[in-house]
């Protein structure tokens, strides 16, 4: 059978553009599918939220030629600071102490953006955009697309579609792939500051019952928040003024910064643990947050989808290079065990973190403030968390290992 493309990825943005970079020498034939144009993606508001990359992704990024363009523009975490609020117990992790330059590095969603898709374009890339999928079947021996492109209907034919169009993605739902959604009750602020004493490099992680601060280290001194809130509580937060909202963050963050002053919007965005019931469905895998969406405390959520991503580019090279069907859905079952237990992974540490945190009964918060100074003062275990928190839990793949 003559197919269009050998493979389409329906969604233009971190996700798909990493893949599309990762299989720019295979070989393989790739079309990308991105229903907004960069104007569009440049003005949305989720653009502005702060993005941790864990060291590891940091690896990945630099194996896709795309590090040393983007670290121009991260700031790079030097030291964690962990605490619980109103208790004893914190932890705090160093990156001189692993002999790194840093343990991660803190970028927003539109530069990285703006790195990555200007890599992509410079590669062998069939790009339709602005277009839309509003048809989706998968035969045995293909997949059949259905898009509109400047208000036209266009069908394509492809071994594989890749869904990487996000938590509302379209592929999942044209595929009948069904998300199982635990609800925290809880709302995300996202701002900018700057502060008094600086940062310092400094990533703080203040743990409360009603959810989990955020202040990373940004460029031009300021520092960007992300703060959990019962939905209640972020309403109030967004409606109120910014000294009102200042006060209120300041008396929850503490001084170690000194005085903090407002130099960004906010935004407020619903907090849910949403997993796909499965990630694939004939010849079709979604990947990223079509897959997954996390609980934002301790920054997972890119950092996951981006090992989604480089682990199936490495598996559709090795099936390509031995001659087999990058589209066989016994091959992409495999991809999906091999990620599944990543997922599980991650899910149960961020799930986890939430729910014995946001417990205020006294022997659990005994219990993991004396955990936090155990793990303070015993280097050995954190050396261990602190290699989990790079993101070097685990191996690396083919394509994180070829250049160290």
């Amino acid at each position: 059978m003559r197919y269009d493309h050998d493979l389409i990825i329906v969604g233009g943005g971190l996700a798909g553009n990493c893949l599309a970079l990762a299989l720019k020498d295979s070989g393989l034939r790739v079309a990308l599918i991105e229903a907004e144009t960069a104007i569009e993606r440049e003005k949305a508001p989720i653009g502005q939220r702060a993005l941790a990359l864990a060291y590891g992704s940091t690896v990945m990024l630099a194996a896709l030629d795309l590090w040393e363009t983007i670290s121009t523009t991260a700031t790079p975490i030097k030291h964690i600071h962990i605490s619980d609020q109103g208790h004893f117990g914190k932890t705090r992790l160093s990156a001189e102490k692993e002999g790194v330059d840093a343990l991660g590095y803190v970028i927003t969603a539109h530069q990285i953006e703006s790195h990555v898709s200007k890599q992509a374009s410079q590669t062998e890339l069939t790009v339709y955009c602005p277009a839309r999928v509003v048809g989706l079947m998968s035969s045995d021996e293909a997949t059949y697309l259905n898009i509109n492109v400047d208000k036209q209907s266009v069908n394509l034919t492809a071994k594989l579609v890749v869904g990487a169009d996000g938590g509302q993605s379209t592929v999942r739902d044209l595929l009948g792939i069904k998300q199982k959604i635990t609800g925290y009750s809880q709302k995300a602020i996202v701002t900018t500051i700057r502060s008094s004493l600086g940062h310092n490099n400094v990533a703080y992680e203040r743990f409360t019952t009603q959810g989990p601060l955020a202040v990373l280290p940004t460029t031009e001194g300021c520092s960007a928040v992300v703060w959990t809130r019962t939905n209640e509580q972020a309403d109030d937060l967004i409606q109120g003024s910014d000294s009102d909202f200042l006060a209120q963050l300041q008396n929850c963050f503490g001084y170690r910064m000194g005085e903090l002053q407002l130099v960004g919007p906010r935004f407020a965005f619903p907090v849910n643990l949403i997993r796909a019931d499965r990630m694939v469905e004939g010849r079709a895998v979604i990947v990223g947050n079509a897959a997954h969406q996390l609980h934002p405390v301790a920054g997972q959520g890119f950092n996951l989808g981006l090992r989604d991503v480089l682990q199936l580019a490495e598996m559709l090279i090795e099936q390509a290079e031995s001659g087999g069907d990058i589209g066989d859905p016994d091959f992409l079952k495999s991809y999906a065990k091999v990620r599944q237990i990543d997922h599980d992974k991650v899910v149960n540490f961020t799930d986890g973190l939430i729910r014995v945190f946001s417990n205020d009964w006294v022997p659990v918060a005994i219990s993991r403030n004396t955990a936090l100074i155990v793990l303070d003062h015993v280097n050995s275990i954190k050396s261990l968390v602190t290699r989990h928190a790079m993101g070097l839990g685990g191996k690396l793949n083919r394509l994180g290992k070829r250049r160290y």
